[in-house]
């Protein structure tokens, strides 16, 4: 449920921005159709706006898809983390049981630093400890990692 909910609330959002960009690019069109030489500067630079939001958008999904799959294939292993640290009421997860949790992840990394699952885990240490930005960078190691590997290994 929580999934389901989740991926509504990215789509929502994510449709909601992709709305802004085409607004924003449709007022970049605009002011370079004007043809007076700072409005159409001024257009082309609002233009970068849109370009680079599309960008950011693909890679954030590619990575979501990614690290479904690396979910799936972790789990049909038996091998996917599992995320029971304790919370405060309010869902906030304990810092001090987050950091040895981080402390372990990043353990695992330090001994195995080609293993995919480990960088894996590193990044849902991250994620628990807060640290939204180093997860996101684990998991895409996680999955270039992972896109290297030969066929047929773990």
């Amino acid at each position: 449920m929580t999934l389901r909910r989740s991926l509504v609330g990215a789509s929502v959002l994510t449709l909601l921005l992709v709305v802004y960009l085409v607004a924003a690019a449709g007022r970049g069109l605009d002011l370079i159709r004007t043809g007076v030489p700072v409005a159409v500067a001024i257009g082309a630079a609002v233009l970068v706006l849109p370009v680079l939001g599309v960008v950011l958008i693909a890679r954030e999904w590619w990575l979501a898809v990614l690290v479904q799959r690396m979910s799936d294939e972790l789990a049909a292993q038996d091998r996917l983390p599992v995320d029971d640290l304790p919370r405060s009421p309010g869902g906030r997860v304990d810092r001090g049981a987050a950091d040895v949790a981080f402390a372990a992840a990043r353990s695992q990394v330090e001994d195995s630093p080609e293993d995919w699952a480990a960088w894996f885990a590193l990044g849902f240490a991250y994620d628990a400890a807060g640290d939204r930005r180093r997860a996101r960078e684990s998991l895409r190691r996680a999955a270039r990692l992972r896109s290297r590997r030969p066929t047929g290994a773990r």
